[in-house]
């Protein structure tokens, strides 16, 4: 992913709200089945890391990216934004 792909993507990630919250259990199955359910209906989407998490948002996102073939798109504090195509009706177009 370039650059300018990803900053069209945090550009979009800007307004969105929080949809995934990884709690103090971490990243359980529940969660990924979760976050990839998720993706494949937005594409892209933001995550948060709760205050009594074990993990930071860094180690969550790899984590994440890493379990459900996404790309990291930003972190930012205790949040982060992941993007994956969608297998069924990919919409957004990265140029």
């Amino acid at each position: 992913m370039t650059s300018k792909q990803r900053a069209m993507l945090r550009s979009m990630a800007n307004t969105m709200e929080t949809i995934l919250y990884v709690g103090k259990d971490g990243i359980v199955p529940g969660t990924i089945k979760q976050a990839s359910d998720a993706l494949e209906a937005r594409e892209i989407i933001k995550c948060a890391i709760q205050q009594n998490c074990p993990l930071t948002a860094r180690e969550a996102l790899t984590e994440l990216c890493t379990a459900l073939d996404a790309e990291p798109v930003q972190c930012i504090g205790r949040r982060f934004v992941m993007y994956r195509p969608s297998k069924e009706n990919p919409r957004i177009v990265l140029e």
